[in-house]
């Protein structure tokens, strides 16, 4: 069974979907806010979030913090967006901080479940390149910036994505990048990533 964050701050359609979802086979995991999406662990690897959200659900800023924060956490996850407020800006923003699919309300359930299978066959097929010793990366970088910036972006996000495959053990993660442990414990210090281990797992 897959396991789903749906972050709506709508009670009526939070229990709507949810009930429609968990028929279609998935474990729901359901939030209201920011704090309460970011609480969940551990952090399921689809979500549909709103961009709208408490405590400013008039405008996209909560969510758009929120897909930072998950994909920080995990930048495997898959995000479907959802959204009533200034559609065209709110997909370019949302896309660019890194959302798998964008959807505009009201959705139908059609194209929510679509969306879903579409991010499901790119973490399944991701999960075959880790498989294989490989990693599918994702940035958005500012060309103004140059390369250097752009390759740490890369940087962190190998760094973050192969701890999150590990669930938190950073021996295994060393052992797949091909570092030291200690060396890989200076990139957790470097990017302030915060380890986020299953009870029992050791280092």
């Amino acid at each position: 069974m897959n396991s789903l964050l749906l972050v709506e701050d709508d009670p009526a359609l939070s229990s709507y979907l949810a009930e429609a979802l968990q028929q279609e086979g998935y474990q729901i995991t359901c939030a209201d806010s920011r704090p309460a999406a970011l609480s969940v662990s551990p952090q399921p690897t689809l979500a549909i979030v709103d961009l709208g959200l408490p405590p400013a659900a008039s405008r996209t800023t909560e969510g758009l913090l929120l897909i930072d924060a998950l994909l920080a956490r995990a930048p495997n996850t898959k995000i479907v967006v959802l959204t009533g407020q200034d559609e065209e800006s709110s997909a370019f923003e949302a896309v660019r901080r890194g959302a798998f699919d964008f959807l505009t309300k009201p959705a139908s359930l059609g194209k929510i479940k679509a969306a879903l299978e579409r991010a499901q066959l790119f973490l399944n097929q991701e999960k075959k390149l880790e498989a294989v010793g490989e990693s599918r990366i994702q940035i958005t970088a500012r060309l103004a910036d140059g390369p250097k910036e752009a390759s740490s972006a890369v940087e962190e996000q190998l760094v973050r994505s192969t701890l999150a495959n590990c669930n938190g053990n950073v021996a295994e993660a060393a052992r797949q990048l091909g570092l030291a442990r200690e060396h890989l414990y200076y990139y957790i210090k470097k990017y302030g990533i915060q380890l986020e281990r299953s009870p029992g797992m050791n280092e």
